[in-house]
């Protein structure tokens, strides 16, 4: 079975766990902290990051979430989460992207320095102005997400694809934070709430980092 090295708030490990529960392919979670930087896991992953995916009895080790998501795309024919024409799969590759380097590096990454780890490892005050600028940046994506939702039955066209796990994972960990101001962005709202209601999102919305509170709201499929 494979072993999935992550921590709860990783959002690359969350959209991976997303895609393999859409697959519906087994695996068992391994706590990994990456700011531990334990030479075990250096040695699976020399980028020392989360996730890793690792399968002892193959002795087959995949790092990089996108990486590892194409190498499941490859190999396992269920439920296929980057489909369609070539401009399709080329859309699908562009908001994965998107998100997993826009979004993060504007919203979830200063979120979580300031608001995990310098709580739980640093043991410093956050930076109320890094804050200010991470949650009025947000905006700015999910207006994006909103026309795209206005516009399309999913992010990247008629399906679901893995465009809408890389996002739904970003703003499952930025909410996580209290970072989401949602009056102003019903329809993404109304299209997470259908993420959190599907069987493969559940089991996110009940792991919690310990020492870190997310707002009531946070699990509740119609909040």
């Amino acid at each position: 079975m494979w072993q999935l090295y992550q921590f709860p708030l990783c959002p690359f490990s969350r959209k991976l766990r997303l895609l393999m529960g859409e697959k519906n392919i087994s695996y068992e979670l391994v706590r990994e902290n990456p700011w531990e930087e334990r030479d075990e896991f250096w040695a699976l992953n020399p980028a020392g990051r989360t996730p890793v995916l690792h399968d002892p009895e193959k002795n087959l080790t995949l790092c990089d979430s996108r990486a590892i998501c194409e190498y499941l795309e490859e190999t396992v024919e269920r439920s296929p989460m980057i489909n369609g024409t070539a401009a399709g799969r080329a859309e699908i590759r562009r908001l994965t992207a998107l998100m997993d380097e826009n979004f993060y590096g504007d919203v979830t990454a200063p979120l979580l320095h300031e608001r995990m780890k310098k709580r739980l490892v640093l043991k410093q005050s956050p930076d109320s102005r890094v804050l200010r600028d991470a949650m009025r940046l947000v905006h700015g994506h999910l207006d994006y997400l909103d026309w795209l939702i206005d516009n399309r039955a999913w992010l990247a066209g008629p399906t679901m694809s893995l465009a809408d796990l890389a996002a739904a994972a970003q703003i499952s960990v930025v909410d996580y934070l209290g970072g989401i101001d949602w009056r102003d962005h019903q329809q993404t709202k109304r299209w997470y709430a259908v993420f959190k209601s599907r069987p493969s999102f559940r089991p996110l919305l009940g792991e919690k980092m310990v020492g870190i509170h997310p707002p009531e709201h946070y699990a509740k499929v119609d909040a």
